[in-house]
């Protein structure tokens, strides 16, 4: 099922990573992608505390309750409920829960791109174990495929860019014909420029 609207309060569980996310808010504004993530103990973002860089978005944590640990090009820092983090667009990083209970924590990108679309598509398919083990452990292929639709939005840290770009557009067809779907597919450059509020 192709979702094109995320409603109000929708809540996708991802077991593999201990992660909830709730989505609220509109989901093709230009300027912010908004939703919140619950954090159980042990939980971690990030496609399990994988090292990751956002090449285009600052990413801004503000947690709710409970306390997370976030490392930016592994530097290490524990936000307490109340606190707030910023990761600049670029920075390796990961976060996870730093404490014996659920970490309630709102995460916003600027510019928006379409992050929300992207975080909605993993989480879907995560809480469908759509693509992945039996233990909820995300298949490479459906992996490649959601980050060459979506690229530019998300990168591991590491390998080169641009090595990853070519592997992901080789691995996204085959993808395809193993019969790998997106649960929600990006906006065309012209849908967005027709969704976004003139100035």
């Amino acid at each position: 099922m192709m979702l094109t609207e995320i409603k109000l309060g929708t809540r996708l569980h991802n077991a593999f990573d201990k992660e909830t996310f709730v989505f609220s808010g509109p989901v093709d504004d230009p300027s912010v992608a908004r939703f919140e993530v619950i954090l159980e103990k042990g939980g971690s973002g990030g496609g399990n505390a994988v090292v990751h860089i956002h090449p285009s978005a600052d990413e801004h944590f503000t947690v709710k309750s409970g306390r997370i640990r976030i490392v930016i090009e592994g530097k290490e820092q524990v936000v307490e409920s109340g606190g707030r983090a910023i990761v600049p667009r670029g920075k390796a990083h990961f976060f996870a829960n730093a404490g014996e209970d659920a970490a309630e924590l709102e995460i916003e990108f600027t510019p928006a791109q379409q992050h929300l679309r992207f975080f909605a598509n993993f989480a879907t398919l995560a809480a469908r174990k759509v693509g992945a083990s039996s233990t909820g452990r995300p298949n490479f292929l459906m992996m490649a495929l959601v980050l060459h639709t979506y690229r530019g939005h998300l990168y591991l840290a590491g390998p080169p860019i641009l090595l990853q770009k070519i592997i992901f557009a080789m691995l996204a067809p085959l993808a395809r014909l193993r019969g790998y779907r997106l649960a929600i597919e990006p906006l065309a450059e012209k849908q967005q420029l027709a969704s976004w509020p003139a100035e």
